[in-house]
């Protein structure tokens, strides 16, 4: 596949920072960082310009906290100017992205989602026998920069834009040369980039027609119980040797008894919400609740927030449960 180049003055185009300042200030107007740089707007946009021209662009800038949704996990938030320059990257280089994924990879992009692998995968569930469902150990702490670089490389010829991707990727490190902090653009797009090319063996390679992957999420179903047990193999051999990525325990099972897969359960017949699902429910809408009455947020965030959830949970059968917080 053909390398792009000449990404970077594209990357630092004035009408391409203002774009990337809007996305990255969507839904964070009111914080006090994002208010400061929107005052001298201009000035601090050309400046970030003139960095990214110059090649002299500092990463690293990031605040941690901690979220348990619903295990733990450490998030790590760029500075909003690292935001914006996420943002400006990202909108140059999304559609060379863009073009390695498969139609059946449905995390991060345009057009797919949740719910549109929740569909597919139900579909499936309905037209086969059986399913193996995988999922990888500390994903996005197992990244390996090299790998990743070198990734990126045959994907791009642009010798300024591989410095900037292998500064980010230095940034951060959960061990020796591994890891992408989860929160950033840039991490996403990785992310989803790096487990692409398991997607081409899995489809070109092993053969398999029915395939959903959702980031580090991914499933194959077939009526050959046999087959699954060998495609299984060959997907952990690859992503251990060509990948450095440790699985967890696979399920392979009859879809009959039920596919655990994004908050749901999902039979041939019917979609459940999971246990899991429905404790973090329980505890978000509560949440809401004391919020609004303790006037931490208006009735219309209230109403936003809460709405975002029975939006979700109206995936599966859940009319009774619905009901009782409705």
């Amino acid at each position: 596949m053909k390398r792009v180049g000449y990404l970077m003055p594209r990357i630092a185009e004035w009408n391409n920072l203002l774009l990337a300042y809007y996305k990255a200030k969507k839904g964070k107007s009111h914080k006090k960082e994002v208010m400061a740089y929107g005052k001298n707007l201009k000035t601090n946009l050309k400046y970030l310009q003139s960095q990214i021209l110059k090649g002299q662009l500092v990463v690293g800038d990031y605040h941690y906290f901690t979220i348990y949704d619903p295990k733990k996990r450490q998030i790590c938030a760029a500075s909003f100017p690292e935001r914006i320059l996420h943002h400006a990257i990202m909108n140059v280089c999304h559609e060379h992205f863009e073009k390695f994924q498969i139609s059946d990879s449905y995390a991060t992009r345009i057009g797919k989602g949740t719910f549109r692998a929740l569909d597919k995968a139900f579909s499936l569930q309905k037209e086969y026998k059986y399913f193996l469902k995988m999922d990888i150990r500390k994903y996005f702490d197992s990244i390996d920069h090299n790998i990743l670089y070198h990734q990126l490389e045959r994907r791009f010829k642009d010798a300024d834009l591989l410095l900037l991707f292998k500064r980010i990727l230095k940034s951060y490190e959960t061990q020796k040369g591994k890891g992408v902090p989860i929160g950033n653009l840039t991490s996403q797009y990785f992310a989803n980039h790096y487990l692409a090319f398991a997607d081409h063996f899995i489809k070109q390679e092993l053969k398999a027609k029915a395939y959903v992957r959702y980031m580090d999420d991914f499933v194959v179903w077939h009526n050959d119980h046999k087959y699954l047990q060998k495609v299984q193999q060959q997907i952990k051999h690859y992503l251990t040797d060509r990948l450095a990525l440790t699985l967890k325990i696979s399920y392979l099972n009859k879809t009959t008894h039920g596919l655990p897969f994004l908050g749901f359960r999902l039979y041939p017949n019917k979609v459940l919400l999971a246990r899991r699902s429905k404790v973090r429910f329980r505890k978000k809408i509560s949440k809401i609740h004391v919020d609004w009455e303790n006037a931490e947020i208006s009735e219309v965030q209230a109403q936003q927030q809460a709405t975002a959830l029975f939006s979700f949970i109206e995936k599966s059968y859940t009319k009774k449960f619905r009901k009782q917080y409705l």
